[in-house]
């Protein structure tokens, strides 16, 4: 599904945290957002999630206008940086929290349990969560409590949690801060499985360059909540309104693509 968003502006008691800012994302897209901090990433993505709702613009997922659809109604999974996990539940049913929406079997007929087709129902659920603790390499963990992982897993089982969703679009804020690199080899392999087997359309905040050089196919860059760049990694790395929103001055690359370490290769 393609999703448009179109001019949007938000402004938090007045002051502005977005000025009209559009992209397009085409289905199977994996984009990078990028930008100082305070530059409206994070904004730009509650936003597209229903977690904000625009002072102006729309959001476009296919032809329906979702600008002010509520969170539940957008089908589209979200890992901030702030955790979200349940510390005292085991990783398998933090991730089986993420298939709520997909129940059918109400309060009533999931007291039958054994009448109704709730067990069937829960089964099916649950061999998909199976499958996506495989995928993410969760199998040693799944029957531990979610607060005593470490903080690259804790990152892993959001990931899981928000593929069980089943969502058209993941939105991961700055999946990777603060892991080590052999964490971030591993997140970046997940994602572009993700994106690659699964098919999913991913938007990602990231600042790692060689992480951003290496997996994205587009890449848009934020300034003060304006647009400045938006295309190829390289091109828009090189660009000169890109270089001085980073570095404050224009005669030095943020990053050399023939020097840029390769996240993604050393992980295959």
């Amino acid at each position: 599904m393609e999703i448009r968003i179109e001019k949007i502006r938000k402004e938090f008691d007045q002051y502005p945290a977005l000025h009209e800012v559009s992209l397009g994302i085409k289905s199977g897209e994996l984009i990078a957002l990028l930008g100082p901090s305070g530059s409206g990433k994070t904004t730009l993505l509650r936003l597209v999630a229903g977690l904000e709702q625009p002072t102006t613009g729309r959001i476009f997922f296919g032809q329906e206008d979702a600008s002010w659809k509520p969170v539940q109604e957008r089908n589209v999974g979200f890992v901030f940086q702030s955790y979200a996990l349940f510390r005292h539940m085991s990783v398998l049913d933090n991730i089986m929290v993420g298939r709520h929406h997909l129940l059918k079997n109400n309060f009533l007929t999931g007291s039958l349990y054994w009448l109704t087709g709730a067990r069937r129902e829960e089964l099916k659920h649950r061999e998909k969560v199976e499958q996506i603790i495989d995928f993410l390499d969760l199998q040693s963990v799944r029957k531990a409590p979610a607060g005593t992982l470490s903080y690259g897993l804790r990152k892993r089982v959001e990931l899981a949690r928000a593929m069980a969703l089943e969502p058209h679009l993941i939105l991961l804020d700055e999946p990777m801060a603060g892991m080590n690199f052999e964490e971030k080899e591993d997140m970046a392999r997940y994602i572009v499985d993700l994106n690659e087997e699964y098919g999913m359309t991913v938007v990602m905040i990231e600042h790692d360059m060689g992480v951003v050089m290496d997996i994205s196919h587009r890449v848009m860059v934020l300034d003060f909540g304006r647009k400045i760049a938006e295309g190829d990694p390289a091109a828009v790395l090189a660009d000169p309104h890109v270089k001085r929103a980073y570095l404050g001055e224009e005669d030095e690359l943020l990053v050399d693509p023939d020097e840029a370490p390769s996240i993604a290769e050393d992980a295959a």
